[in-house]
């Protein structure tokens, strides 16, 4: 029997046309891709005046300690939890809690979920005006 020998070629690959799909393709999401980010907020900070506003008839003052503990017009709370924080300001603003104004004063070291739960308990009794205290800083210090 004689056996035919096969030749040693080494087998190609052409890709010439996967190439030119990929660069197609590349082309396509460059040109279908939008450049402007619309996700992004743009936020304008609030600054401290050099004059303190008075505060209004019926405000209420809500206090966040640094470890989350809440005070409203100056009594603490038995706890940091948004029912306890609910009734207490029912209780103080009574049933003006439609004209009444809320003043937020957070320590720096609160955590943002604290302001962010007194702003959503003041905002479902209501309250048409929240207000966030500053501090003001004087020039030199």
């Amino acid at each position: 029997m004689k056996f035919s020998r096969r030749r040693d070629l080494e087998p190609e690959i052409n890709v010439t046309s996967l190439i030119d799909v990929v660069l197609l393709l590349v082309m396509f999401f460059m040109v279908s891709t939008s450049f402007v980010r619309d996700g992004h907020l743009r936020l304008q900070l609030p600054q401290a005046g050099a004059d303190a506003v008075p505060a209004a008839v019926g405000a209420v003052t809500i206090t966040i300690a640094s470890d989350g503990s809440y005070h409203v017009n100056g009594q603490a709370l038995v706890n940091s939890r948004p029912t306890t924080l609910r009734s207490a300001l029912q209780r103080v603003a009574g049933d003006g809690a439609m004209g009444a104004t809320v003043t937020i004063r957070a320590d720096a070291r609160a955590t943002h979920q604290a302001v962010v739960t007194a702003m959503d308990v003041a905002g479902k009794l209501g309250f048409a005006q929240v207000n966030i205290a500053t501090v003001n800083l004087q020039p030199g210090s």
